[in-house]
């Protein structure tokens, strides 16, 4: 079906939920702007490579465009309209005042030079600089850009309008404006979500168990928050498989040494070669990577990869509660047979939406003028993310629907009330 499929399936259902006119569904699906350029850069080697960019604008009605910029082979028109669309449902789900917007390049930034890098972010500012702006579109990081990038293309802006203007755009380097804690916020807004669904339903995360696939940034930073409020993290998986222990894993120790050698399974091997003696004493497997998605545990948290629980492996799903950290982990298909086993998922566009909800409270520093501490950043995101999830619980309960139906209806209905 592919992401923006998803993204229509799941309007649509909200649209029928809400009794909406297709006038109103006609709106909610078609971008109000699609921006396309090509962008030539000249390269070290000498001679320049024109790599096509695009920058989608899909709905602004609640506040500025907001949305990441992609560096990767394969972004397309499609591609972005879809991130877009995901971002304007996300941003009114946590009730924040922006809209949704996404761009990319179609470009391998493997292949290309730190200098050539910095050449393109220059040039994607240039050709959309006439619509880009703190109060217009306020683009972020995305999948191979960082900080760095985002610096160069505020630079660029700067140069371009002729003034200071820090807030046209968020994830930056801490020195040019960036926020304290948007590193972990993706993650820590999720637990937030977590904590609360727990208390609903009168868990005591003491004495429950999880798995966690993904030891990137938002994965590994789960596990940790999971281990410290004493949920037992019982299987954790990188691309290379999965790593699980009849106990726990130590996520400190496994995750230390993942930052160090590479991977999961060089706790217990070098290479190829696994000290056996010490995984059987310890209770502890490595399997292959879909291992993970099968642990007998409570809950279950995608946060790697798109379509991972899919029509043909959700009947191995043992969890009662999948924390959607990454986007679109959960098919269609496969999301209809979890609720029918009354397996509570929490959908992306409510769980992973720390990201964009401090990239907010960025915008509202830089704003302002004003540093906050960690702390500060950490309150206020909590209590976002919290009152998010008491919103879209109470209206599931309600309408008698799962909680992805809730949190896009919710959006759809705050999306046309402006």
């Amino acid at each position: 079906m592919g992401a923006f499929g998803y993204f229509k399936h799941n309007v649509e259902k909200a649209a029928t939920l809400l009794g909406l006119t297709e006038e109103d569904r006609t709106k909610l699906m078609t971008p109000d702007r699609v921006l396309k350029a090509e962008l030539t850069i000249p390269l070290d080697a000498g001679g320049t490579a024109t790599f096509p960019a695009y920058r989608v604008q899909f709905n602004n009605a609640r506040g500025p465009y907001k949305g990441g910029i992609r560096f990767h082979p394969d972004a397309d028109e499609d591609e972005v309209s879809a991130l877009a669309a995901m971002m304007a449902i996300k941003c009114a789900v946590v009730g924040i005042p922006f809209g949704g917007a996404k761009g990319g390049v179609a470009v391998d930034p493997k292949k290309l030079s730190r200098t050539e890098i910095h050449e393109l972010s220059r040039a994607y500012v240039r050709a959309f600089a006439e619509h880009l702006g703190p109060d217009v579109d306020v683009p972020a990081p995305d999948v191979y850009t960082n900080p760095e990038i985002m610096a160069v293309m505020l630079d660029e802006y700067e140069k371009i309008v002729g003034h200071a203007a820090p807030a046209m755009i968020t994830g930056k380097p801490l020195d040019k404006g960036g926020s304290l804690g948007r590193d972990t916020a993706t993650a820590d807004g999720a637990i937030f979500v977590l904590n609360a669904l727990l208390a609903d339903q009168h868990k005591d995360a003491s004495k429950l168990t999880a798995a966690v696939q993904g030891a990137g940034n938002a994965g590994a930073q789960a596990a940790h928050l999971l281990s410290e409020m004493g949920v037992s993290v019982k299987a954790m998986a990188d691309s290379g498989g999965t790593l699980t222990c009849a106990t726990y894993v130590d996520v400190e120790k496994t995750l230390a040494i993942k930052e160090s050698k590479g991977s999961l399974k060089s706790i217990y091997c070098e290479g190829s070669v696994c000290d056996a003696e010490k995984m059987t004493a310890e209770g502890a497997s490595y399997s292959d990577a879909e291992a993970v998605l099968r642990a007998p545990v409570d809950i279950l948290v995608p946060a790697a990869l798109e379509e991972q629980i899919r029509i043909d492996n959700v009947n191995d799903v043992k969890a009662d509660i999948v924390l959607e950290i990454a986007n679109g982990p959960v098919t269609p298909e496969a999301d209809d047979i979890l609720a029918k086993r009354m397996v509570a998922v929490v959908p992306d566009v409510l769980a992973n939406a720390g990201g964009v909800t401090v990239s907010y409270f960025e915008w509202l520093q830089n704003k302002a003028g004003e540093q906050w501490t960690r702390a500060d950043v950490r309150e206020r995101l909590a209590d976002t993310m919290q009152d998010a999830y008491r919103d879209v619980a109470d209206f599931a309960l309600t309408k008698g629907v799962t909680l992805r139906d809730a949190a896009y209806a919710l959006a759809v209905s705050r999306i046309l009330e402006k």
